[in-house]
């Protein structure tokens, strides 16, 4: 009997292993297999790859697999999932949904439409992944309670990066996240998530703030792409 090439599925605790496999994902894509090593390994990431190609379970199961395997969970955010869209929020909330609820880990979305219900719900028990927009974060911070919540963000993941990376709201994000180290009093670790770009240096730089280390993970387009060429023959009417 053959042994199974071991792939980056096979970093993960057996919780997140079962699940996948009840997904039907009988292998990494590119993306998952040069990224998750990665991001399990602590490190910071810029992720470049095609739109569906799995950037998003390349980026949150690492980051699920840490959280769950810590000794300790004190009440907080620990992860926070920032998109540039509102709309993109309620998208990411439904797809993390069915993976946090089957591991026990508490999710929760957070924009300006949020009803005081729901705003009042996190503020009594904060979930441990949230997921908001830069304008958000900004807006939450200066409130004592959401702000000791924030204390305990270990990973950040912030999607559509390239969307950011040369506007007012990039810059709006890059000075929120200086405000939350500030907050938290130490490092968390970074992962961008980002379509084609022609500069990913600056793009990844631009992700992590000056001084501080981060590696590009790149997938190229045309692996995805399988071209045919068709060239029909002209008959004496086309001529």
């Amino acid at each position: 009997m053959e042994s199974k090439t071991p792939t980056a599925f096979d970093l993960f605790v057996k919780p997140i292993r079962r699940l996948i496999e009840q997904r039907g994902f009988s292998s990494p894509t590119e993306p998952q297999e040069k990224a998750i090593p990665k991001i399990l390994e602590g490190k910071n990431i810029l992720l470049i790859s095609p739109t569906a190609t799995g950037k998003t379970e390349a980026a949150v199961l690492p980051v699920l697999n840490m959280l769950i395997t810590t000794a300790e969970r004190p009440p907080g955010i620990k992860i926070l999932y920032i998109t540039p869209l509102r709309a993109l929020n309620r998208d990411m909330f439904e797809r993390l949904q069915w993976w946090c609820n089957n591991l026990d880990v508490k999710l929760a979305a957070r924009h300006g439409d949020t009803e005081t219900v729901e705003r009042t719900r996190q503020s009594r028990s904060p979930p441990d992944i949230l997921i908001t927009t830069p304008e958000t974060l900004q807006a939450i911070m200066p409130g004592w309670v959401m702000r000791q919540h924030l204390q305990q963000v270990r990973w950040v993941i912030v999607d559509e990066v390239h969307e950011m990376a040369d506007s007012k709201r990039g810059s709006q994000m890059a000075l929120a996240l200086e405000r939350l180290r500030w907050i938290t009093g130490k490092e968390f670790q970074l992962i961008g998530l980002s379509a084609t770009i022609g500069s990913p240096e600056k793009v990844a730089q631009f992700l992590v703030g000056n001084g501080r280390t981060v590696e590009i993970v790149r997938v190229p387009v045309a692996r995805q792409m399988r071209l045919k060429i068709l060239f029909p023959q002209p008959k004496p009417e086309d001529i």
